[in-house]
């Protein structure tokens, strides 16, 4: 059997804000400062394996005892910026929307009752002394949801092949305030045109999200595991950011044909990762 640090997990992507060192206050800036000076900080792979492993003792840990002292790190033009793991918070919210997710069975036998609410209770309690507390990572399975291209375009798309043990990866990245931009844009744009529906319930959702960050902060849209179970011809061609954003343009001037036909690209590229969800 591999190690359990070789063992690729799939299917989650991610949008994730890395804010400049000066947005954190002491002493969580000296830490994340020695922290980015480590020389094995780890990957995404790793942050998703140390979760999931927590799934396996019985009964199962639904969020971690403690905070996670990890995080991402980048330079964005000589600043040092962090987006920190945060699992424990996430695996709170995460239990907010499982029910949702999986059916009642088999979310008994994953995640008993009795761990869920013990899990929400110790939420609400950390609650009361960290009322303002927000993630830095948003994270979805086996698709990408559609306003989350919105933030980025597709000039700013970054796919690699990956070759040997290299794995391929497909990210966009974009600075805060143009990502903030496109969203109060394409608002604008869907609620002159259209009925409220999940995509602008979407857009207004991770736009208020995003208001809680340092302006100077970036915007990473990442694939993840994904990459692992779509073909590469499949990921080659994915451009849903350009259209994303050539639906919505052509929304704007009035041209429902276009419109459409951005639409039905959407769909198509999407059915057939759907379809490996279901057989699963």
């Amino acid at each position: 059997m591999p190690k359990v640090s070789s063992v690729i997990v799939p299917y989650a992507v991610y949008l994730r804000v890395y804010e400049p060192l000066a947005a954190f206050p002491e002493p969580e800036r000296t830490h994340w400062a020695r922290y980015a000076r480590r020389p094995d900080l780890p990957s995404y792979q790793d942050e998703l394996r140390r979760s999931l492993a927590g799934l396996l003792p019985t009964p199962p840990v639904a969020a971690p005892v403690h905070e996670s002292g990890d995080a991402f790190v980048t330079e964005v033009d000589g600043v040092l910026c962090v987006c920190p793991w945060r699992t424990r918070l996430r695996g709170w919210l995460a239990l907010a929307d499982v029910g949702e997710e999986l059916p009642r069975p088999v979310l008994e036998a994953a995640l008993p009752e009795v761990v869920r609410r013990q899990a929400a209770q110790d939420h609400e309690r950390w609650l009361e002394s960290n009322p303002d507390a927000r993630p830095w990572i948003r994270t979805a399975v086996w698709q990408v949801p559609l306003h989350w291209f919105v933030l980025v375009s597709d000039e700013e798309r970054a796919y690699e092949k990956g070759t040997g043990e290299a794995a391929p990866s497909l990210r966009y990245r974009t600075p805060m305030v143009q990502a903030r931009r496109r969203v109060a844009r394409s608002l604008r744009t869907l609620k002159d045109s259209t009925d409220e529906g999940p995509l602008v319930e979407g857009l207004l959702d991770v736009g208020r999200w995003l208001e809680e960050f340092h302006p100077r902060s970036l915007v990473e849209l990442d694939y993840g595991g994904l990459v692992h179970v779509l073909p590469a011809g499949d990921l080659e061609d994915d451009h849903s950011a350009r259209d994303v954003a050539e639906g919505i343009e052509a929304l704007r001037t009035g041209d429902g044909a276009a419109a459409g036909e951005a639409y039905a690209r959407l769909v198509e590229r999407w059915r057939s990762v759907r379809d490996r969800r279901s057989a699963n």
